[in-house]
Parts: structure tokens; C-alpha cells; sequence
């Protein structure tokens, strides 16, 4: 059973890998609420690089310092029946660009008819980290000089991961 004194937001994605856009977006949510989750949302029809207990263990890695962050998943449901399942009353969105903007718009709505109760909080990244995907990301790696590249975009944790991988790759 939650609490239901207890703020409560949930900030999903498929974090494959996560970047330092998706770290922003946490470390600027976590002060708004007193627990925030952050959920792999799980689509079996996409192709991912890590799977999800890597991304869980690249998120719970970046997300360290926060105690109030905790790192879940959820599939087969929609994010803001999810959310009510959880005990959230808010939904942590990005928006980047505007046709994000223009999605998120449509999908408040959709949202808001089927829970009514749940709000969503929109935050808008600074310009570096704007054009930061995880596509991008994983889109760099290979030619001369990637690891450079990545560095600037991803975490610690995460870059040390993806360096392991690769070298684990070439052998």
C-alpha cells in the first residue's frame, strides 16, 4: 500500500543507454518530489542494446546519490496506468524540441483521460544536452576516436560500460 502523503513521480524511458540528458532530467525532478521512480518502460518489439537488468544497474549507478531516486520497470501498460499502479501522482517528461513537444502535448491529454489524477510535469533540458539521444549515442560508437565522443554524453558509469562491452566486443 503507498502513502498517500508521499509525492510521488515516475520518469520513463528505455534508457539504452542513458546519457547525460536523461541524468539532467533526474538530478533537476528528484528535489520536486519526495520519491521519484525511474521506470524502463519495456516494448518487447524494440531492439535494444542492454537489457534491462544492465540499464537498471547503468540508472540505479547514475542515480546513487540520490536517495529518494528508485529504479524500476514496467511492460504490457500504459505509463500512466503504471504510475497509478506505483502510487505516483506525476509523470516526469522531457521536451527537447518541439515536435517532443508537440507528442507530449497529445500524450498529456491521452493521459489525463485515462487517469485523470495524474499530472504531468514537463522540464525542458539546457542546449547540451538537448540534442542528446541514446540513439546518437550508440550511433558514434565504432569509428576512430568514438570514445572521445561519448565521453561528453554519458555518465561515468555508463561510458565505463559501454567501454567494457566494446572490449569485450573485439576479443
Amino acid at each position: 500500500m503507498t502513502n498517500s502523503n508521499v509525492r510521488r513521480a515516475v520518469y520513463a524511458g528505455s534508457f539504452d543507454p542513458p546519457t547525460n540528458g536523461h541524468l539532467w532530467m533526474i538530478r533537476e525532478a528528484q528535489p520536486l518530489f519526495d520519491e521519484l521512480v525511474v521506470a524502463i518502460g519495456v516494448n518487447p518489439e524494440k531492439a535494444t542494446t542492454y537489457t534491462i537488468e544492465e540499464r537498471k544497474d547503468m540508472l540505479r549507478a547514475i542515480t546513487a546519490n540520490f536517495p529518494n531516486v528508485k529504479v524500476s520497470s514496467f511492460q504490457n501498460q500504459y505509463l500512466v496506468n503504471y504510475a497509478r499502479s506505483i502510487g505516483a501522482d506525476f509523470i516526469v517528461r522531457g521536451i527537447r524540441t518541439a515536435s517532443d513537444y508537440e507528442y507530449e502535448r497529445s500524450m498529456r491529454h491521452i493521459n489525463h483521460d485515462l487517469q485523470p489524477d495524474i499530472s504531468t510535469v514537463f522540464l525542458m533540458p539546457p542546449r547540451e544536452y538537448a540534442e542528446v539521444s541514446s540513439t546518437m549515442v550508440k550511433g558514434m560508437v565504432g569509428p576512430q576516436n568514438w570514445q572521445a565522443m561519448i565521453r561528453r554524453y554519458v555518465p561515468d558509469a555508463v561510458y565505463e560500460k559501454i567501454m567494457q562491452d566494446h572490449l569485450y566486443q573485439e576479443h
